[in-house]
């Protein structure tokens, strides 16, 4: 073991630029990630994410007051205790299964903003074999070095877990935490000693141990880099959930946390105040409120005495999507939603009705909130935060001619105010918690009568038509991804909201 370690101080390790890439479609090769693959060589942030979305704000509380401890440990110490610390307070007493939703469902999105673009190219390039060796746990790796990275294989260290399936915060004694020669073993287990890796790739002194195996290895200067596109992996990242926008680096996280009550007091006023105003006075209380409202296009005008409204098709953001719409025209509209909590339904500030999955049902309802006036419709079903949009359902393109396309896009630039495994009851405060949260409305000419159900087009090619009008306004992608695609992906559900009869029947069970 002593020659190893002279072995590994003497081998000199050339810098990644000098790489060539050409030609390594039969290799293999093992790669650390943090300050290797991922451009930031700190795993706190991550971690912070799960104390957070996994735990709870007290246990995210207290990973950020371990965070200065944890750096002095880290730097004068020892790397593996300060690792071991903080996986202790991140993990400990969490459900497992809890964990691995929120692995899927918060931190692909975050990982995807730091990929290293040099690293990812040579990464890319061995054809045969790919592996990612991190002391990270796998259990937080290994999804999205798979799924989005494209590695075969993720080594990480594994974590103690109870019979009851709740994580103990500790790291599995067999293999300990993979750090220094502890990730030299792991790949010789993974690879075997007759077939090492043709290719290491390694960020810091302590990724020289695995190495010094490879037939060539290449370091990574520590310098500053620019993040790889994120259309440039291996899959898009549409969904995610969670509620910071930001990545919580130490110092953003303790600015959020202090924000937090501020914000919250802030949203407060925002939604109630603006509750009791008529929607053309709201408009002016945004300004002062510093909400940012812009309005785009031409807004139709009110429907005459006698007429039907015209049904406003718009593409979904936030759960005040159709009351920002309201303040945008300056006069009450009605909407339908797939999903709203009671009390999020007695407190907005326009009429609101759920729709029951029963397509006949669903259908009268909407005609007939259609002769009180406008309505607003978001067919897509649920929001998405990203550039995409979700399938749209056709239903609406039944029952009417009169169909205004309309283009919503947000920034929320510390809090999300969507989630599927939270307190949606909160969502309308998470938006107006952001300091400047900010909507732009952009309101489409209405659907020539040849462009309806009324000239003989189908519902489904209206829908589709509505999409891409929508979509090219936006700059928005198109996808046939639907509401029953997010939820299996983000909650493990199919995203179905009972009914009131079901829920009855559920009670009496």
């Amino acid at each position: 073991m002593g020659g190893d370690r002279v072995s590994v101080r003497r081998r000199h390790f050339e810098p990644i630029s000098r790489c060539i890439v050409e030609g390594r479609t039969t290799q293999t090769v093992a790669s650390d990630l943090e300050g290797t693959l991922l451009i930031s060589a700190s795993s706190f942030p991550y971690y912070m994410l799960l104390a957070l979305e996994a735990g709870s704000l007290v246990r995210a509380l207290a990973l950020l007051l371990a965070a200065p401890f944890l750096f002095l440990v880290n730097a004068f110490v020892s790397e593996e205790i300060a690792i071991k610390a903080m996986i202790f307070v991140t993990f400990s007493g969490l459900k497992l299964r809890d964990v691995e939703m929120r692995v899927r469902s918060v931190l692909p999105r975050f990982y995807a903003e730091d990929v290293r673009a040099e690293a990812w190219r040579v990464f890319r390039a061995a054809g045969r074999r790919r592996c990612v060796v991190t002391a990270s746990p796998r259990i937080m790796v290994e999804y999205f070095g798979e799924k989005y990275l494209g590695a075969d294989k993720v080594i990480g260290t594994e974590l103690e877990c109870s019979k009851s399936g709740r994580l103990t915060g500790f790291v599995k004694g067999d293999t300990g935490l993979l750090v220094g020669e502890r990730k030299r073993d792991a790949v010789v287990r993974v690879f075997g000693v007759e077939d090492l890796p043709d290719l290491g790739i390694g960020g810091g002194r302590s990724d020289h141990h695995f190495m010094s195996m490879c037939k060539e290895a290449y370091m990574v200067p520590r310098t500053k880099s620019e993040p790889l596109p994120r259309s440039k992996l291996l899959s898009p990242v549409i969904f995610h959930d969670g509620r910071l926008a930001q990545r919580p680096t130490p110092f953003v996280a303790l600015l959020t946390f202090l924000w937090l009550p501020i914000g919250f007091i802030l949203s407060l006023f925002r939604v109630y105040i603006n509750i009791m105003i008529p929607e053309r006075i709201a408009r002016y209380n945004y300004v002062i409120q510093g909400i940012k409202l812009v309005v785009k296009g031409n807004p139709p005008g009110p429907p005459k005495k006698g007429q039907s409204g015209v049904l406003l098709v718009c593409n979904h953001r936030t759960i005040l999507d159709p009351v920002v719409m309201a303040v945008a025209l300056g006069r009450k509209v009605s909407c339908v939603t797939y999903s709203i909590s009671k009390f999020s339904e007695l407190i907005s500030p326009i009429k609101a009705v759920a729709l029951s999955r029963e397509r006949e049902k669903d259908a009268a309802n909407i005609k007939k909130l259609l002769e009180e006036g406008d309505l607003v419709i978001c067919p897509e079903g649920t929001t998405c935060r990203e550039p995409f949009l979700l399938r749209f359902s056709a239903l609406f393109a039944e029952l009417t001619d009169k169909i205004v396309p309309v283009a919503i896009n947000t920034k929320q630039g510390v809090f999300y105010g969507t989630t599927v495994r939270g307190h949606k009851v909160l969502d309308p405060y998470f938006v107006f918690m952001n300091p400047r949260p900010t909507y732009e409305i952009t309101f489409l000419d209405q659907l020539p009568v040849e462009l309806t159900c009324k000239d003989g087009k189908s519902p489904i090619e209206v829908a589709n038509y509505v999409q891409r009008v929508i979509g090219g306004t936006l700059g928005f992608e198109s996808t046939n991804l639907t509401r029953k695609d997010k939820y299996a992906m983000l909650a493990g559900t199919d995203g179905r909201v009972p009914s009131k009869e079901e829920d009855k029947k559920d009670k009496n069970k």
